[in-house]
């Protein structure tokens, strides 16, 4: 009967759609090996887990999160003329405050001209030695801090169940959209299908 036919394209459509929720959930599905058949099975992410935390622990450390990057930041004058200010705030508290209020004497004879000078001079020296100081401060935290074994630790021990959450929260428009798609061209399959049948008769 001809109404059986357009069963064709209803099967058609399901199937594109269950293929592509199945798509997805082998992303993350079996979490671990299992044996079918025969084939062993499990999903794409829990067994690529240490080679895709291989190789991103290496693009952070090398492209992302560079420590040459950092260093030509904190050595560029315009990044140190921004915290100039903020130093020459701690000096001038330092030599009106403190340093009076640890040797009172002191505060007897100088003045604010000798202020005045005092932190000029302070910071002259500052402008010239901050850079210094964080390209050596930058260079023994290269040396301590490998930023590649950290990522890759830590996505290495990062739960495959999380990833699949955020995905799910983060893309549900884009992952129905998807499922959408695989029913619409299964449809469209479908009733080609069914034109051949009915041109063939």
């Amino acid at each position: 009967m001809y109404w059986t036919l357009f069963l064709i394209p209803v099967i058609s459509a399901s199937i594109g759609w269950v293929t592509n929720w199945i798509g997805f959930k082998f992303l993350f599905h079996p979490k671990k090996q299992k044996k079918v058949l025969g084939i062993t099975l499990q999903g794409i992410l829990p067994k690529r887990q240490q080679q895709f935390a291989i190789q991103l622990g290496k693009l952070v450390s090398s492209e992302l999160l560079s420590f040459a990057e950092l260093e030509q930041k904190i050595a560029d004058p315009q990044n140190v003329t921004k915290i100039l200010p903020l130093l020459e705030i701690h000096i001038d508290t330092f030599l009106r405050e403190k340093l009076t209020a640890e040797i009172p004497m002191l505060g007897m004879l100088i003045g604010e001209k000798t202020i005045a000078q005092v932190k000029g001079v302070f910071m002259k020296e500052l402008e010239e030695l901050f850079p210094v100081l964080m390209k050596q401060y930058l260079g023994v935290l290269q040396t301590e801090l490998n930023i590649e074994k950290i990522v890759i630790e830590k996505l290495s021990n990062f739960s495959t169940e999380k990833v699949e959450e955020l995905l799910i929260e983060t893309m549900s428009t884009e992952l129905r959209f998807a499922g959408v798609l695989g029913a619409i061209i299964g449809l469209v399959i479908g009733l080609f299908q069914v034109f051949l049948i009915m041109a063939m008769r």
